[in-house]
């Protein structure tokens, strides 16, 4: 499974470092460190808790206020969204993959066969790129 650098977390919720670090101390993510001594956030744990953020960030539905960022809503030129996989949910030939990037939640119907070439499951950076209507997904 795939893990994260506070700052590799910070980036992928759109959150300052400090505030990564703040939330690692105050125990609302769990990390643990590799042998250089570094903290790192599994990936499953860090998938799960983007959904937790977002869902507490300024009108969410249900939310409870914000996290206390300056910055405004994550977006990236060109329609792409660089988040964590947050789920896969795999059909006989369809599959459907979510990506928590930021404040955005975006679906992606593909095939299975696509979603197993790309090799995605939940922890996993990849890229949502939107084009009309359509969610088309970049494994990092």
């Amino acid at each position: 499974m795939q893990s994260y650098t506070i700052g590799q977390a910070a980036r992928l919720l759109g959150v300052s470092p400090d505030t990564a670090r703040r939330w690692a101390d105050a125990g609302r993510i769990a990390t643990h460190r590799d042998e250089a001594g570094r903290r790192l956030i599994d990936g499953r744990d860090l998938a799960a808790f983007s959904i937790e953020i977002a869902r507490s960030a300024p009108g969410a539905q249900g939310g409870q206020g914000g996290q206390g960022e300056e910055d405004g809503p994550y977006t990236t030129a060109r329609n792409a969204f660089p988040g964590i996989v947050t789920a896969v949910k795999l059909g006989d030939v369809a599959a459907q993959v979510e990506i928590q990037a930021g404040p955005h939640r975006l679906v992606s119907l593909l095939t299975r066969e696509a979603v197993e070439e790309l090799g995605l499951e939940v922890g996993m950076r990849a890229t949502a790129r939107v084009k009309s209507t359509n969610v088309h997904i970049d494994r990092v």
